[in-house]
């Protein structure tokens, strides 16, 4: 079958799932193309996709979607899948959201020494944004404490829930 007439076969709420996802990718400070791509690997199906597969479903050009599949590949939510010829092709991976969250809570323990560094800067006769800063701060830190236990729970209840 060829790939035209496999579009032809994609479920409407399918579509809707992949746009809905590009959505949220983009609330969460991403680029639409690139949740839309991570949704259509999440539910395609052969689970692995050429890089003109994706370009074709998701509408976008190929340059967009070999750049957005790059970065994916960078975060660990997808892979590229060995073939026989030059052809890249991808897929899921499993546990890459909480890859992502890692790389995350990486710039949120970084930016604890710049908002530490604001601290110093301001003076007790500025007790407002002393007051926002430390409040930052302390959201931050408090994130930070429980990050390791809550992989160690999440890795449990993934070990559990299959």
């Amino acid at each position: 079958m060829t790939f035209v007439a496999e579009l032809a076969r994609v479920n409407p709420s399918e579509i809707e799932f992949v746009d809905r996802m590009g959505l949220i990718m983009e609330r969460l400070g991403g680029a639409r193309t690139m949740g839309r791509l991570h949704a259509w690997l999440m539910i395609c199906d052969p689970p692995d996709q050429s890089l003109t597969d994706l370009a074709a479903e998701l509408g976008v050009s190929k340059t967009a979607v070999s750049t957005v599949a790059r970065q994916l590949e960078l975060s660990g939510m997808v892979e590229r899948v060995p073939t026989s010829t030059r052809e890249h092709r991808y897929r899921m991976v499993g546990g890459g959201w909480d890859q992502v969250m890692r790389i995350q809570l990486a710039v949120v323990r970084q930016s604890l020494d710049t908002l530490d560094f604001g601290l110093s800067i301001l003076g007790d006769d500025r007790p407002v944004q002393r007051g926002q800063l430390k409040d930052t701060r302390d959201f931050f830190a408090f994130v930070l404490q429980d990050s390791d236990a809550m992989f160690e729970r999440w890795k449990e209840y993934r070990e559990t829930s299959s």
